[in-house]
């Protein structure tokens, strides 16, 4: 029996280590490598009381432009990108949003959407002037626009950082190119206020972060950029700021919405956390949304348009 023993002793502490190293590698898994992406309705709710409030007989054209998330890339279906769901609900809507959409209220809506996967400000700004005429006075505006994002990643550090395509760029070489965009940013806004007889309502979406603010690009598989969040930083004060400077122009606040939500999704101890749906948004490409992240931002959008509308009294919304 004395010989047994140490045995036995010698058996359980390497069982309880083999144990231990299973339940940390499990862990770590679980909280730094899976990402859900979860069922179900994702994002804020929309009151429909509000919703129907802003129902009118005016002809409205509804305007996309810009970059991929407006293009919906990622989307499960075209039926499924934020846009799309702007203006009809797809077959399988979520029962909290049928009926919930701009057709349903706005019977003479007309839609066209000029955003581009892939595209830059540089594009965005170009493409505003070649293809958006001038419209008839009689038409009301509703704009819905993303922009700036690709500035930030084109090219993934694989070529040196240029404007347009700044990853991996310090901030110091990145100082010429952040005035540059909010000269364009503000070029963009006013082409479309004037385009658009200055009869109209602009939802300019700020940009998210897959990193939900901690930075570290190699969580999302790309190379470490140093001043990444610095820049991003930058970027999306332009946006507020050119939002603020005009009464028309309503911030979408994607970056908000968006944390928690990216390859931090699952750490409970991170202050942006959300117990009520710890799941990841993004699509496999990283820059875009995923279906459940193209719900939420539809949903954003129609509750900042229900907001701007009221706040605007371009017609009367109270019901």
């Amino acid at each position: 029996m004395m010989r047994i023993l140490p045995n036995r002793r010698r058996m359980a502490v390497v069982l309880l280590g083999a144990i231990a190293i299973v339940g940390c590698c499990v862990a770590y898994i679980q909280l730094f490598l899976t990402r859900p992406i979860g069922k179900g309705p994702a994002g804020p709710a929309v009151d429909r009381v509000a919703f129907e409030a802003i129902r009118t007989d005016r002809r409205i054209l509804l305007l996309g432009a810009g970059d991929s998330i407006t293009a919906g890339l990622g989307a499960r279906s075209p039926d499924h990108s934020y846009f799309n769901r702007l203006v009809k609900n797809p077959e399988d809507e979520f029962p909290d949003m049928q009926g919930i959409c701009l057709s349903k209220v706005m019977p003479n809506l007309e839609t066209r959407n000029l955003a581009i996967s892939g595209s830059t400000s540089l594009m965005h700004l170009d493409v505003l002037k070649r293809s958006l005429e001038k419209q008839d006075p009689e038409v009301f505006g509703i704009v819905v626009l993303t922009t700036g994002g690709n500035d930030l990643i084109h090219n993934y550090g694989r070529t040196p950082p240029r404007e347009g395509a700044m990853y991996g760029a310090s901030l110091e070489q990145a100082r010429p190119w952040i005035p540059n965009f909010e000269s364009r940013l503000n070029e963009m806004l006013d082409l479309l206020n004037e385009r658009l007889n200055h009869n109209c309502l602009i939802l300019l979406a700020d940009i998210y972060d897959p990193t939900d603010g901690v930075g570290d690009a190699p969580s999302v598989y790309l190379p470490h950029w140093s001043d990444g969040l610095k820049i991003h930083a930058e970027y999306n004060q332009v946006i507020h700021r050119c939002a603020q400077e005009r009464g028309n122009v309503h911030l979408v606040p994607l970056y908000e919405m968006f944390l928690g939500h990216g390859s931090h999704c699952r750490q409970f101890w991170r202050d942006t956390y959300r117990s009520e749906d710890p799941h990841y948004w993004y699509f496999k490409n990283i820059e875009d949304p995923n279906d459940r992240g193209y719900d939420a931002i539809r949903r954003l959008f129609l509750n900042t348009l229900v907001d701007a509308l009221r706040s605007a009294e371009v017609w009367d919304t109270s019901g």
